[in-house]
C-alpha cells in the first residue's frame, strides 16, 4: 500500500470520526484559547488530530511531530506540541463533557436511571502515591459515562455529593459511599441508595432508634437465602433516612477470598484484623432506601452490575493507557487526562452508533406508517 492511498484512507476515517464530534468543536478550540495562533499548524481540525495521535495512539511527544508532518498536518516540534496540548487542556475537557452529555438516558424497566459511582487513581512517574483521582459516574442502562470530575489526591475523596442528580435516581457506590452524609444527599434530592454496608461509616438503627448489632442480626442467615431488616440512618441535619438492611452467606471460597483481602489489606497498613471483621466476611452486606417494590433478589441482582464500572477503568488503562500519567507538569498532566476521557468517551459513542447501526435506516419495531414521508 503507498503512502497516498494510506492518507486517504487517514482522511477517510477522519470523516467517519468527526461525525461524532459535537457542534461548536472548532470555535471552542479558539474560544478556550486552545488556538490563539495558528503557527505550524493550519487550524483547529488539524490541531485536534495532531492531539489525537499523541493521546489515541499513545505515541511520544517526538513522534507525534513525525507523524503529524507526515501526514501533512503541521510542522511543529515535540517542545512546540507540549505547549499545544497543556494550552489546549479547557478545549479537552470541554469535548469530552460535551460528549459525555449527549449520551442518551433510557427509561428502563423501572423508568428510572440506575447509576454506579467510583473512582480510579492516575500517577504521575515516579510518584510513590497516587497523585489524581478520576471520580466516575455510568449509566449502566446504556453503560454510558453520564458524569467525571478529575480532581488532585488532596481535593478530598469519593462520595455521592461529587455527582449531580436528577429525581429517581438510583445511586450504587461501594462501601466508601457508604457515610450518613453521602446517603443524605441523594435522598434529598429524591433519589435512591444502594450500597455496599460499611460498619464502621454507617452506623443503622432500629424503628426504636437502638443502634442495631449488625453480626448478631445476620448469624442466622443461611446460605442461598437473603434476609431483610429494616435499618435506618440518622440524617447529618436531624431525623431518619428509612431504608432496609439485606444479607446473603457467602460460599466457603468466598468467605475464604475475602478473609484473605482483609489480612492482605490489614499487613500493608500494619493493622491486626478484628475477629469481628472476619466473622463479618461470611456475609454479603447492602443497605438501600428502594422500596420494598424492589425484592432483596432484584437489589442483590442490581449490585451486581456494579462490576460494570471496573471493566470500564480497565478498558481505559490496558487499552487507551490511562493508567500511567507520562506528564509532571500539572497543567499538561490536566490536559492529558481530559484529552484520554475524550478519547475513551468517543469511543463508547462510536461503538454504541455501531451497535444500532441499520442499513435500512430505522428499527425494525418502528411502524411502516411512522416512517412514511422520512
Amino acid at each position: 500500500m503507498n503512502s497516498s492511498h494510506r492518507i486517504d484512507q487517514e482522511i477517510d476515517n477522519w470523516v467517519v470520526l468527526r461525525r461524532f464530534l459535537p457542534p461548536g468543536w472548532e470555535e471552542q478550540a479558539r474560544v478556550s484559547g486552545a488556538l490563539k495562533r495558528a503557527r505550524g499548524v493550519s487550524g483547529s481540525e488539524a490541531l485536534l488530530r495532531i492531539l489525537l495521535i499523541h493521546l489515541a495512539n499513545g505515541c511520544s511527544l517526538a513522534e507525534t511531530s513525525v507523524r503529524a508532518r507526515q501526514a501533512g498536518l503541521g510542522r511543529m516540534s515535540a517542545v512546540a506540541l507540549f505547549k499545544r496540548l497543556r494550552a489546549a487542556e479547557t478545549w479537552l475537557r470541554w469535548l469530552a463533557q460535551q460528549i459525555r452529555g449527549v449520551c442518551r438516558l433510557p427509561a428502563g424497566g423501572v423508568g428510572r436511571r440506575l447509576r454506579v459511582v467510583d473512582a480510579t487513581a492516575v500517577s504521575e512517574p515516579g510518584s510513590t502515591g497516587t497523585d489524581w483521582k478520576i471520580h466516575y459516574s455510568i449509566n449502566l442502562g446504556n453503560l454510558q459515562c453520564d458524569f467525571f470530575e478529575l480532581t488532585p489526591i488532596s481535593q478530598g475523596g469519593e462520595t455521592f455529593r461529587r455527582v449531580p442528580l436528577k429525581p429517581q435516581d438510583i445511586m450504587m457506590g461501594d462501601r466508601v459511599y457508604a457515610t450518613p452524609v453521602g446517603v443524605a444527599y441523594v435522598m434529598d434530592a429524591q433519589g435512591d441508595v444502594l450500597v455496599r454496608l460499611n460498619r464502621q461509616t454507617l452506623p443503622l438503627f432500629d424503628p426504636r432508634g437502638a443502634r442495631l448489632d449488625i453480626l448478631r442480626l445476620v448469624r442466622g442467615v443461611k446460605a442461598g437465602h437473603p434476609q431483610e431488616w429494616e435499618a435506618r440512618v440518622r440524617h447529618p441535619q436531624g431525623g431518619w433516612l428509612k431504608g432496609r438492611l439485606m444479607a446473603i452467606k457467602r460460599s466457603a471460597q468466598a468467605t475464604r477470598l475475602e478473609r484473605e483481602r482483609l489480612l492482605r489489606h490489614g499487613q500493608r497498613r500494619q493493622e491486626k484484623v478484628s475477629p469481628e471483621s472476619l466473622q463479618a466476611a461470611q456475609y454479603f452486606m447492602l443497605w438501600t432506601s428502594l422500596p420494598k417494590s424492589f425484592a432483596v433478589s432484584e437489589v442483590l441482582e442490581c449490585y451486581r452490575l456494579r462490576w460494570q464500572i471496573e471493566l470500564v477503568f480497565k478498558r481505559m488503562k490496558s487499552i487507551i493507557g490511562l493508567g500511567h500519567l507520562p506528564k509532571t507538569d500539572p497543567a499538561s498532566s490536566r490536559a492529558w487526562l481530559h484529552g484520554k476521557l475524550f478519547v475513551g468517551l468517543l469511543v463508547e459513542r462510536m461503538i454504541d452508533a455501531a451497535n444500532s447501526f441499520s442499513p435500512w435506516g430505522y428499527d425494525l419495531e418502528t411502524s411502516s406508517e411512522s416512517m412514511e414521508g422520512n
